[in-house]
């Protein structure tokens, strides 16, 4: 369990969207990050993911959001030159309190996870209209994008899997992610997913606007 005045090392990734229960996939390439992955091998194998505000990922210092979710390393392969593929598992989000002065070349943050206490809990089931307004307005979005989705599938997924799974995998902007990670809980996270996917569903048919 993560306590107040967590010391966290961080990788800022735009539209990179990790959430409690979460799985993210990783392909860590840039020496920070390679150095970053190795360090947190070495020590608890937890990396706090944290969108660069602004989109300023490219810079070597970037302003960040104020929230962000702790991830432990489920899995890592590392590759002969250097790289590695894992996935993280969310833990829990954090609120960004300040930045350390560090010697590392990675970032590291002071962040507190106390209002985030529901993260340690599985959350309530979804009331039935909720979950359909989900459904329909995902495939609302599918049908203006023209993807192809497996709906028998969708339809086995525990309301979590399904909110947080469209959630991280739809290409929605940075802030728009940020909307979505920093959710009270499960069913503001469905409400206001279904408020993004309405919107550009209905963009799209209009004037061809996407979310990207």
């Amino acid at each position: 369990m993560l306590k107040t005045g967590n010391r966290l090392s961080i990788f800022p990734l735009a539209g990179a969207l990790l959430l409690p229960r979460g799985f993210l996939p990783l392909h860590v390439f840039e020496p920070r990050y390679r150095a970053l992955v190795s360090d947190a091998l070495a020590r608890d194998r937890r990396i706090a993911m944290i969108q660069p505000a602004g989109g300023q990922e490219d810079a070597l210092h970037p302003d960040l959001f104020g929230v962000g979710c702790v991830g432990k390393i489920e899995h890592v392969e590392a590759l002969a030159d250097g790289k590695f593929n894992l996935v993280l598992r969310g833990l829990t989000r954090f609120r960004l309190l300040n930045e350390m002065d560090v010697a590392t070349p990675f970032r590291q943050v002071m962040g507190d996870t106390d209002a985030f206490a529901v993260d340690e809990q599985d959350p309530d089931p979804l009331p039935s209209v909720v979950r359909a307004d989900v459904e329909r307005a995902a495939r609302r979005f599918a049908d203006a994008h023209g993807y192809e989705i497996d709906w028998g599938g969708v339809e086995r997924l525990d309301d979590e899997a399904l909110v947080n799974g469209l959630s991280q995998v739809l290409p929605f902007d940075p802030a728009a992610k940020q909307g979505l990670l920093e959710a009270a809980d499960l069913g503001v996270r469905a409400d206001v997913l279904v408020e993004l996917l309405t919107f550009s569903s209905a963009g799209d048919e209009s004037d061809g606007h996407t979310l990207q």
